[in-house]
């Protein structure tokens, strides 16, 4: 009878998610669209985005820090919303978080679905320079021995330039054009989009293309992830009578973030400011 009331008492615990900055809310956007009876804590590590070009020992000292924060808010799983983190800190965050909550990464979800879809095939990636050079996903991809080529490109401008807000414009165009047309990427079946900013773009990417190139969202394969795995281990939340309120938490607070969260996230969202170091 006991654990029956604590696996209940689970359930109705949130998610918590963070990123580097805003761009893990187009994750926390399709997990809130499948699973809309679970509450999401967010975290927004505004004063130190973006992960990308930080050092692997940053990084992980910025994960574990936001994981104090999740911990206390009681969250049942902790997503790491963002490839540079996921790069970075999953296992380290793992071993941390022990068995006080679940740890899922937005890398694993995409990794085994180009598995299945892309065998034999060649597929390419863009990034940050950290989740690239991190090497990740060839690593995990070749574990899998599916014969997946992998093309991978380093796309540093296109995070903080989604995060200013210049994207479905000529100058975002020109800059995307610029990476695509890299011959780093020639002959690729599909195109990973390894950032979670980068679905704000995914449009514009599938323009660039003219459907010849198949562009992969990582947001959807993450929240039909998260789906199963709720399930699977009997965490999922019950439906109740009112939608659960989220909570969106960033390190630093502009005007700016809150309008850009407002597009990230598709609904009105309002941000607390919550400074990691005091």
């Amino acid at each position: 009878m006991a654990s029956s009331s604590a696996s209940a008492d689970l359930r109705t615990r949130p998610i918590g998610m963070f990123d580097s900055g805003i761009g893990g809310l187009t994750v926390a956007r399709a997990v809130s669209r499948l699973l809309p009876h679970e509450q999401l804590i967010y975290f927004g590590d505004t004063a130190h985005l973006p992960y990308g070009d930080k050092s692997t020992a940053a990084i992980q000292a910025y994960s574990i820090k936001i994981c104090d924060l999740l911990l206390k808010q009681q969250c049942k799983v902790i997503m790491i919303a963002c490839n540079s983190a996921s790069a970075a800190a999953y296992e380290l965050v793992r071993e941390y978080v022990g068995s006080k909550a679940r740890v899922l990464n937005v890398i694993d979800p995409i990794v085994a679905h180009v598995g299945k879809a892309y065998a034999g095939r060649a597929v390419g990636l863009i990034g940050t320079k950290q989740t690239v050079n991190s090497n990740v996903y060839k690593k995990k991809l070749d574990d899998l021995d599916a014969g997946v080529q992998l093309h991978s490109l380093a796309t540093p401008l296109l995070a903080p330039m989604i995060e200013e807000g210049f994207f479905n414009n000529s100058v975002s165009d020109k800059i995307i054009q610029n990476y695509l047309t890299n011959p780093a990427l020639d002959d690729i079946e599909a195109l990973v989009l390894a950032c979670t900013h980068y679905p704000m773009i995914k449009e514009q990417i599938a323009h660039f293309y003219e459907g010849k190139v198949e562009v992969l969202d990582a947001s959807d394969a993450v929240a039909t992830h998260a789906q199963a795995y709720l399930e699977e281990h009997n965490l999922a939340a019950r439906p109740a009578k009112k939608p659960p309120t989220h909570h969106f938490y960033v390190s630093d607070f502009t005007q700016s973030f809150e309008e850009s969260t407002r597009i990230f996230f598709g609904q009105e969202v309002h941000l607390e400011h919550y400074p990691l170091w005091e």
